[in-house]
């Protein structure tokens, strides 16, 4: 029996972000709506409002993701505070606040015109993109 391997250590340089922030602005259009999701109100949907929050960490990354690498999510732990109607702006936000090995925890939060609408954590994964995409040809073949 062999011993488990020990994960791989960060990628130089992705540490020193460590306090970074990104934000992007995104206008809820009817594409965004929870009423393409089950619910019946024209509201920012909780799952595109998650996205979007991984969209801003993913900034947060952008230039210092090396060639090779790419970032997945692997948790959500946010509440969304309030509706955000459609027309309106919400503005997301991420801070990378942690890097362990592969593992970046980011706080997240979003706003919109009437104030807060999601707090909470975003956590993704570094990972070597072959092995990943090798990985998903033996689930789809």
């Amino acid at each position: 029996m062999t011993a488990p391997s020990a994960p791989e250590p960060l990628v130089a340089g992705i540490d020193s972000l460590v306090g970074t922030s990104a934000q992007l602005v995104h206008r809820v259009t009817e594409q965004d709506a929870a009423t393409n999701w089950g619910n019946d109100l024209p509201v920012l949907a909780t799952p595109v409002l998650l996205w979007l929050s991984e969209i801003a960490a993913m900034k947060v990354l952008e230039t210092a993701v090396p060639e090779g690498d790419m970032t997945v999510g692997l948790a959500h732990d946010s509440a969304h505070l309030a509706p955000t109607p459609v027309g309106d702006d919400v503005t997301v936000s991420a801070t990378l606040t942690r890097a362990d090995d592969r593992k970046l925890t980011f706080d997240v939060e979003a706003r919109d015109s009437h104030g807060s609408v999601l707090r909470g954590r975003h956590t993704r994964a570094l990972i070597d993109r072959k092995r990943f995409t090798d990985k998903l040809s033996r689930r789809t073949a």
